[in-house]
């Protein structure tokens, strides 16, 4: 009688084959649905070869990130604390703020940032080498033929 024995594969650096997905968030969703995937296809949970201690995700490309669907009044309740360490040190700026501002991209960093693991090595390995936001349509990875990232159209924002 033969057995089946169950075992687990999984993927070496060596092994890991890296796509470029493209995604412009001034048309595809609202920002958290972004934010949502694009930290799922940095950690390369899209992948059927998943390894959760390899960096096995993809190169993800946000253009048009000052352009980015943001629904209800969030622009003007949402609100970014931070602390600068001194006495009083507490600074805030809504959404919108940012958005106007010089650094309009730093909004949906920020997001995907917050969806990614915490105090992780790989985490921010993920997070520095894989993600490239830009403002405006421009970006210089055009060599590399980054794929449009189709959203699932059982969303209302979805195209």
């Amino acid at each position: 009688m033969a057995s089946y024995t169950a075992s687990t594969t999984f993927v070496t650096p060596k092994d890991v084959k890296r796509n470029w997905w493209i995604i412009d968030a001034s048309k595809d969703a609202p920002v958290g649905r972004i934010a949502a995937r694009a930290a799922m296809v940095l950690r390369g949970k899209h992948k059927a070869n998943f390894t959760p201690h390899i960096n096995c995700g993809d190169h993800v490309v946000i253009i048009n990130a000052e352009k980015v669907l943001i629904t209800g009044d969030k622009l003007k309740q949402k609100v970014f604390y931070w602390h600068t360490g001194h006495p009083g040190g507490l600074k805030e700026k809504t959404w919108e703020k940012i958005i106007k501002g010089k650094y309009p991209e730093r909004l949906m960093r920020k997001a995907i940032e917050r969806m990614l693991p915490k105090d992780s090595p790989l985490a921010t390995e993920q997070f520095r080498k894989l993600l490239h936001i830009y403002v405006g349509d421009e970006h210089p990875h055009a060599g590399q033929n980054p794929q449009a990232f189709k959203f699932f159209k059982t969303n209302k924002y979805g195209k």
